[in-house]
Order: structure tokens, then C-alpha cells, then sequence
């Protein structure tokens, strides 16, 4: 969940409307009976978004916290990925300012209590261009106290800098998009020298496009040099950073959703995650990765649990779900076949999350029927995790020009705002969906009988696949089937991804009775899991004609007669 957005129960939705005006959601509105709920639709985990205290354009200046410049700030909410104080949470997101700390230890003390888990992010690779932490424990010095700000690089260097060039902003930035004067807006900011821009920018002169309002962390790679690595001695950013996660971890924190985990060098996670694990056994480490050249050596050397399968499975359903005909079921098995040498079951899959579009939106699927088929497949290829962002399992559609973003079918992460669809689903903090249709009634029950399933059956959590489509290569375009199989246990999948009705003949070639250890004789019954379809009679050989919905998925139980 977007934390802020997630309580919020004002709908007054105002482009670039202010805390007042458009409402914040808080730690205390995510209730028992919230986390019940949310425990009920079959999660494990609840990612919570935007903890760390961040840039804002909110004035918090009478709690001490100072007032950021909007400049440097990105929307009314600012991002949460510009973190201001890596020992502070978010103060927007607590009602006693005062007390923001002790009601983030609640809710990690309540998600616990109903049995869920805590994520939070972690922002390795920058900070916000004016990163100061007055939460700081005592003896922990700020990031780039010590540093030679005389040269470009140093290994002991918390920050690249670009020496004899003062920070430009950037010229066309036009904060709060002129209908509104941002805190300290002028078009300029002090920074002299200029600090690296966080998207790896040597230029004292950024562009919009770029994450200006951030810097780049230096981790002892000389990017200008060929990225030559200094890591003995090691690095004071190391030494931060391992600090930092260790605060958290000791804070009941269960894990951590590392951003943009690529840009910062394996070596240093290879060296922090175990010293994490060792005084915290069991947390888990989840990274935002794209290179899929990097995979195995972020989990194998950098010791990640769970990578993104963005590039993968993500991209490939995507194009299946757009109905735009580009799509083809074949690059599934081609992802499976990728991913099937070891790193399988460490691949995080989704449909959504605060970066990608909704995929009810108009600019994406445009109806959230598309995700029937396409999150089956996302919950039961493998034995890996599965991620729902909120909203999503009510057809949050993200519209609305909320901000700095404009209105581009994702909901904002950088401006204050209500979600309607959720919000119904909230019902004014009853939590029990009364203002939902039931169309998103439905859609709801669908999710919750498909996670449930996921983290239940024994061939889903550990079993192993076999793509029947693929070997029998006689499947309509847009239908996908496969089996995941142990020996106590044989789930078939079937989907369809078509806006129309679709026939498929189920047949199980020899290949496929000798992979999942099926009898050819006999006649056996498909009890589906998922939906109230009847029970289904067929013998393995023999062709079974099944006709499926538009945007349809089942889950079969294959047993004997």
C-alpha cells in the first residue's frame, strides 16, 4: 500500500490539492480490522510504502522538521523515494506529530498481532538534496560531514560532487504547476558545489526528466573512471547504510524492498545482508532489479530473497492483457524456461504497484477483468511471491491529474489524494466493502479465493510445472495451460486471455502424463478451485473440449475417478 493514500478518506481530490484540502491517510487508520481484512484477502506481508521521513511540501516546521524547498520537491507530497532522514518517519502520516515514531512501532506491533508481516522500503542509491537527520542516534554523523567536496570522487566519500559548479534547478520545473506558490520557490537552490544527481547525472545543471530532487550515494565506484571499484578499506556508506537497516530491523521491521537495488554495487549487499540476517534471522530482502543479466548475481553473491519480475512475466502478461493483439502466450514459457535454472521461486510477481500504471485504467487494460487471467498465472506459475497493490482487488482505475504526475492511469505517489474504488471498499474506516458494487464485490472474492489458493495448496507452493500448451502446441492464441504437480498433488491452470469466448481441446500428450506421473487409463475429474464450474470428466488421451469465458482462469484439482 501507498501509506498515506491508504487511510484517506476525503474525496475532494483537488489537483495539487494541500494535506487540508485533499486528506492524508495515517498509521492509525490502517485498523485491526483493516489488517484483518487484508489478512482474509490471503496475505502474508504488507509492504507499507513511504515510512521514511521524506521531502514534503507540507509545514512541519513547529515539530522542529525542517521546511523543504520546493525547488527540489516533486508534487504537494513530494516523493517518497527522496528520503530527508533515514531515522524519522514520514510526519504526514501520523497524528501526533510529536509521537510519529511510537505510531509507526503500533502499527508494526498491530500488523504483527493479526498475523501479517512488515515491509518497508529501503532507498539505497540517494537521498533528497537536502538530506539532514535531527532523529539520528547519538554518535551517527550525516551523510557527507566528513567529504573532501574538492574532487569528484573519493571511496571515502559519501556524495559524487562536481567541483566548482553551483546546483542549477531545473529551468522549465515549474512547482505546484504555477497555480500555486511552493515554500521557498524561487528557481534556485543552494548547493555549491553541486552534488551528482541520483539517476547518475555529473551535471550541475539536471533536466526535469532527471531525479533531480535527489542525490546519488557513493558506494566506492568511480563511475567517471570506467566504474572502478574501491571497496578496501570499506566504504563510510557501507558503513551508514548497514547502520541504517540494522535501525529498522531492530524496529520489528520483517524485511525490506530495496529500491533501485541494482544501482548499488552487489558487493556491498553481499557484505550487509548477512550481517542483517545474522542479528535477525528470517528478514527478508526484495529487490528492485531489471536487468535480468544481474539476476542470479543479486540472489547468488548479493544474498536477495526476491527479485521484481518486471521484465519478465510482468512485460509478457502486459502485452497479452492490452488488447491490442501484440501479445503472445509463448513468451510466458519463455520466461519460465529463463527463470526455471534456480531463480524461479525467487521472482516476486505483480500486475501492480505505485510505479506501474492501474490496470483498469484507460491507458492500460481498461477494465479489470484483464487481471483475472493474467494474476492466475502471476499466483500459480511458481512458488515465488505474489504482490497486490491496494486497490487492485476492487478495479482502481487511477484516474484523475492529481499532480505533479498529470493523469497518466497510475495513482500518484507524489501528491495528496483519495482512491475512490478503495475508498468504497474502506467505507468510511468500517473496512467491510458497504459502498462497494458488486462487480468489485465479485472481483474482490475472486482475489481472496485465488491468494488463499496460492498459499494453501501444496502443489502451487512447491510443486513443479510443466507447460502443457507449450508441448502440445495446439492451444488457441491467448490460451495458456499447465500443470503444477507434486506427487501427492497435480493442479492443472488453464487461462484465457481473449476478450471473447474461446474453445480449447484438453488433451495430455505422452510427454506430459510421463512429467507429472499421470496414468493414461481411466477416467479422472477437474474440480475447479477458483469458480463454481461443475466438475469436468475426462480421460487423458482423449480430447475435451472446454469452453472458456472472456478473460477467464480456472484452477483444477486433477484427481482419478
Amino acid at each position: 500500500m501507498m501509506t498515506r493514500l491508504f487511510g484517506n478518506r476525503k474525496a475532494t481530490n483537488k489537483t495539487y490539492g494541500t494535506l487540508q484540502e485533499n486528506g492524508v491517510g495515517k498509521f492509525n487508520d490502517i485498523s485491526d480490522k483493516a489488517l484483518q481484512e487484508i489478512k482474509k484477502l490471503g496475505a502474508t506481508h504488507v509492504w507499507y510504502t513511504g515510512v521514511i521521513e521524506h521531502a514534503v511540501l507540507t509545514d512541519y516546521t513547529k515539530f522542529g522538521v525542517a521546511l523543504d524547498d520546493a525547488d527540489v520537491v516533486k508534487g504537494r507530497a513530494g516523493s517518497p523515494y527522496a528520503i530527508k532522514d533515514y531515522y524519522d518517519v514520514n510526519p504526514d502520516l501520523a497524528v501526533d506529530v510529536r509521537k510519529r515514531m511510537s505510531e509507526f512501532e503500533a502499527l508494526v506491533a498491530r500488523t504483527h498481532g493479526n498475523g501479517l508481516k512488515v515491509l518497508i522500503d529501503f532507498v539505497p542509491n540517494h537521498v533528497a538534496r537536502f538530506y539532514t537527520s535531527d532523529a539520528k542516534p547519538t554518535g551517527v554523523q550525516d551523510f557527507g560531514i566528513q567529504d573532501d567536496k574538492t574532487v569528484s570522487f573519493k571511496a571515502s566519500n559519501n556524495f559524487y560532487y562536481i567541483p566548482g559548479q553551483a546546483l542549477q534547478v531545473p529551468k522549465t520545473y515549474n512547482p505546484l504547476s504555477g497555480t500555486h506558490r511552493g515554500p521557498q520557490e524561487d528557481g534556485k537552490f543552494q548547493e555549491n558545489p553541486a552534488k551528482v544527481t541520483g539517476n547518475d547525472v555529473f551535471n550541475a545543471a539536471p533536466s526535469e526528466n532527471d531525479w533531480f530532487e535527489t542525490v546519488k550515494l557513493n558506494y566506492g565506484v568511480d563511475i567517471q573512471n570506467n566504474r572502478t571499484k574501491h571497496f578496501s578499506p570499506t566504504p563510510d556508506t557501507w558503513l551508514k547504510m548497514r547502520d541504517i537497516l540494522l535501525f529498522w530491523a531492530g524496529k520489528g521491521v520483517d524485511g525490506f524492498r530495496c529500491d533501485m537495488a541494482e544501482m548499488v554495487p552487489v558487493e556491498f549487499w553481499a557484505w550487509a545482508i548477512p550481517q542483517v540476517k545474522e542479528k535477525h534471522p528470517g528478514i527478508t530482502f526484495i529487490a528492485e532489479i531489471y536487468n535480468p543479466k544481474e539476476y542470479r548475481n543479486y540472489i547468488q553473491t548479493g544474498h536477495f530473497d526476491y527479485l521484481y519480475d518486471k521484465v519478465g512475466l510482468y512485460d509478457a502478461v502486459r502485452r497479452l492483457m492490452e488488447n491490442k493483439g501484440q501479445g503472445n502466450t509463448a513468451e510466458i514459457t519463455k520466461v519460465w524456461r529463463e527463470e526455471s535454472q534456480g531463480i524461479s521461486n525467487h521472482m516476486l510477481r505483480f500486475l501492480e504497484n505505485h510505479d506501474e500504471q492501474r490496470l483498469a485504467s484507460s491507458e492500460f487494460a481498461g477494465t479489470p477483468l484483464a487481471g483475472i487471467p493474467a494474476m492466475t498465472l502471476s499466483a500459480t506459475l511458481g512458488s515465488g511471491p505474489v504482490m497486490v497493490y491496494f486497490g487492485q482487488e476492487v478495479g482502481e482505475p487511477g484516474k484523475g491529474h492529481e499532480g505533479f504526475q498529470g493523469e497518466d492511469g497510475r495513482t500518484t505517489i507524489f501528491d495528496y489524494w483519495g482512491v475512490p474504488a478503495h475508498q468504497a471498499w474502506m467505507n468510511g474506516g468500517k473496512f467491510d466493502g458497504g459502498k462497494l458494487t458488486q462487480d468489485q464485490k465479485d472481483l474482490r472474492a475472486f482475489y481472496t479465493k485465488l491468494l488463499n489458493l496460492s498459499t494453501s495448496r501444496e502443489a502451487i507452493r512447491q510443486g513443479k510445472f510443466y507447460a502443457l500448451t507449450a508441448q502440445s502446441n495446439d492451444a488457441p492464441a491467448g490460451v495458456y495451460a499447465y500443470v503444477r504437480h507434486t506427487a501427492q498433488e497435480r493442479i492443472l491452470v488453464l487461462v484465457n486471455f481473449n476478450r471473447q469466448n474461446t474453445n480449447y481441446g484438453l488433451t495430455f500428450p505422452q510427454t506430459a502424463l510421463a512429467a507429472i506421473d499421470l496414468e493414461e487409463k481411466g477416467t479422472f475429474i477437474l474440480q475447479d478451485l477458483l469458480t463454481d464450474m461443475p466438475p469436468l470428466f475426462f480421460q487423458p488421451s482423449v480430447k475435451t473440449s472446454i469452453t472458456l469465458a472472456p478473460m477467464s482462469a480456472h484452477v483444477f484439482l486433477l484427481q482419478k475417478k
